[in-house]
């Protein structure tokens, strides 16, 4: 995640001001835990563990605080990631932990995690790209303080960041829609133009384009990460234009609704949404957070952190994709299946040549690999899109 083409990070500082926390008054779903609550609350996990011994350090003195661009209702990201957080109370005794959401990014994230630091919480995770360089500011003031920052690319002493391989997920979900189509025309509401958005779109198109060759990919840019009325009005001018499967980068399950109500198939993200349309549910890339956030609690706990750039994936369980819907017929389920061991053995790459681009242009030569590297600098979108 730090080593970004100048392009691609102009193109990602250009587009980011707004990004990953604009939205609008849409009405916000409601998944999982009470979010009726807005601000901060502090909860501590029961410990029921035998008292420690000299092998096994204690978890008092951990307190850790996550920062959200979003609402935890929104039943997408911001749900997703504070289901890590009630993982990481459930699975380290005496841990304390508070939350904050819909925190906007800019000098107001910045005072949060330095009032978040003063107040005594060691551990600071924040959710959002545009928390980047006012947590790298936060950093330098407390020294003593481990801030982990998401879906960045800067790190210091006491700041890491972590991410993952979405796209992974993107390319099996791509195989169910290129399946379901019966028009062979998909749409894709999108938040913005960064890496991170057309690296998903990119690898879903590649799957939809194996299942079904002919099959084309609409993109429709709301430019809000959670705007369920934005989402559901681009997901409505999709379907308007003959799309019959709903895939999206956005944080709540409006898109999917949308699809529902005329009755196309849909791909959620983020998480398990199949409740909130099941008649148009084919699956979705979802996040498993809860392992990362107990690990990095671990090693803050046991003195062995040390600043990183994480990037997890489907063989370390950071990404998954959620059950299928009904539709999904069981020889597509057992190729998903097949395309997912092969790529968690490393025997199947997503990104293998030749690729070409929308005009055409080889993107990636016969016989390579677009590397790591090349695909978060991602400034394309391929042949099908």
């Amino acid at each position: 995640m730090k080593r970004l083409s100048w392009p691609a990070l102009l193109l990602v500082l250009a587009l980011i001001a707004a990004a990953c926390g604009g939205g609008d008054d849409g009405t916000q779903p409601t998944a999982g835990p009470d979010t009726t609550a807005a601000g901060a609350d502090t909860t501590t996990a029961p410990d029921t563990t035998p008292a420690p011994t000299d092998t096994e350090p204690p978890a008092d003195g951990i307190r850790a605080a996550f920062v959200y661009v979003g609402p935890i209702g929104d039943a997408g990201w911001t749900w997703a990631h504070d289901q890590g957080r009630l993982y990481l109370e459930e699975n380290m005794p005496g841990v304390e932990t508070t939350f904050l959401e819909s925190i906007p990014e800019g000098p107001e994230s910045q005072r949060v995690f330095e009032d978040l630091a003063a107040d005594g919480w060691n551990l600071i995770f924040g959710t959002s790209f545009g928390y980047m360089d006012p947590m790298l500011a936060a950093a330098a003031e407390y020294a003593d303080t481990i801030f982990m920052h998401a879906t960045g690319f800067k790190t210091a002493d006491n700041m890491g960041n972590y991410f993952g391989a979405a796209e992974e997920g993107r390319y099996l979900t791509g195989l169910a829609a290129g399946n379901a189509t019966e028009s062979n025309l998909i749409g894709y509401v999108a938040a913005f133009p960064i890496p991170e958005v057309l690296r998903g779109i990119n690898a879903f198109t590649l799957g939809v384009r194996e299942a079904n060759p002919e099959a084309q990919v609409q993109v429709v840019w709301t430019s809000t990460w959670f705007g369920p009325d934005l989402e559901r009005q681009a997901a409505e001018s999709l379907l308007d234009a003959g799309a019959d499967v709903i895939a999206m980068h956005q944080d709540s399950p409006a898109p999917g609704q949308a699809a529902d109500a005329r009755g196309a198939k849909w791909v959620g993200y983020n998480s398990d949404m199949e409740q909130f349309a099941p008649g148009a549910w084919l699956t979705a890339p979802v996040w498993n957070w809860g392992p990362y956030y107990l690990r990095t609690a671990e090693q803050v706990r046991d003195g062995t952190w040390a600043s990183e750039a994480y990037y997890g994936n489907m063989a370390d369980g950071l990404v998954e994709i959620a059950p299928f819907g009904e539709s999904v017929p069981q020889d597509v389920r057992d190729l998903i299946d097949q395309r997912k061991q092969e790529i968690i053995d490393g025997t199947f790459q997503i990104f293998a040549g030749p690729i070409l681009d929308q005009d055409g242009n080889e993107v990636v030569a016969s016989g390579q690999v677009a590397s790591l590297e090349e695909l978060l600098g991602t400034e394309y979108l391929v042949e099908g899109v």
